[in-house]
């Protein structure tokens, strides 16, 4: 039933922000925007009984850029990122969200990145607008290493293409764990279970001085990071409150 509420109170929301969001669009206002964004997510959080305790954030300088790498383990995961990052990072999204019309345009004014997913090329092309994007502005980004959401829960694979793109622009990597999101909303659910989620931000690792070379030790050091945090942090819904 949560569910169904949110969805109708977006579709509201969505109609009610055309105004403001045309606006936006033909201007170019970021800030406007960004409010939205976040208080769409924050009202999401309420009505779905969803609370994150966060750690590790005196760790981070606000004025300098990092990439953010955190296990993706939920549907819920990014959204909540956007939230809990004291910064508004930008991110490398499906192409397809961009024939949206009005998000398209949100999007761009937002100077998030789309990329063609059916080959490799879209994603060095990507990753080299992304890299303008880091020199020129600076911008975080948040990036999942793993490419994909973990159909078990389960730490994959890290993919090479953020770490490129930390390398080239000497940006530190900023490991992220994230904990008990999978019981709430595993791939494949529709319904979000009411619980806990944890977010651990660890200490920058800094690439500066590091080149290609040292991609393999780089992915590792972050991986371990993130693998520590979900060994040393317990599962905060071992009892989930059941309900939709």
């Amino acid at each position: 039933m949560r569910t169904f509420i949110l969805l109708f109170l977006y579709v509201l929301i969505g109609l009610l922000s055309i105004p403001l969001m045309l606006g936006c669009a033909l201007f170019g206002w970021l800030k406007p925007l960004v409010f939205i964004g976040r208080s769409g997510i924050r009202l999401g959080k309420m009505v779905l009984g969803l609370k994150i305790d966060v750690t590790g954030l005196e760790r981070l300088e606000s004025e300098n850029t990092y990439i953010f790498m955190p296990n993706h383990i939920s549907l819920l995961d990014g959204p909540l990122m956007f939230i809990v990052i004291p910064q508004f990072v930008r991110v490398i999204v499906k192409q397809e969200l961009f024939r949206v019309p009005i998000l398209a345009q949100a999007m761009r004014i937002a100077e998030f990145i789309p990329v063609d997913r059916k080959g490799r090329e879209g994603g060095k092309q990507a990753i080299q607008r992304s890299i303008r994007l880091i020199q020129e502005k600076g911008h975080s980004f948040l990036i999942f290493p793993e490419g994909t959401r973990s159909r078990s829960g389960q730490l994959q694979t890290f993919r090479r293409g953020g770490f490129y793109l930390a390398l080239e622009t000497g940006s530190p990597i900023v490991p992220v764990s994230i904990i008990g999101s999978f019981d709430l909303m595993p791939k494949g659910a529709f319904f979000t279970r009411r619980g806990t989620i944890r977010v651990v931000f660890h200490d920058p690792i800094p690439v500066k001085g590091m080149d290609r070379e040292s991609m393999p030790t780089l992915i590792e050091a972050t991986r371990a990071k993130v693998m520590e945090g979900l060994a040393d942090t317990p599962n905060p819904n071992l009892k989930i409150e059941g309900g939709r």
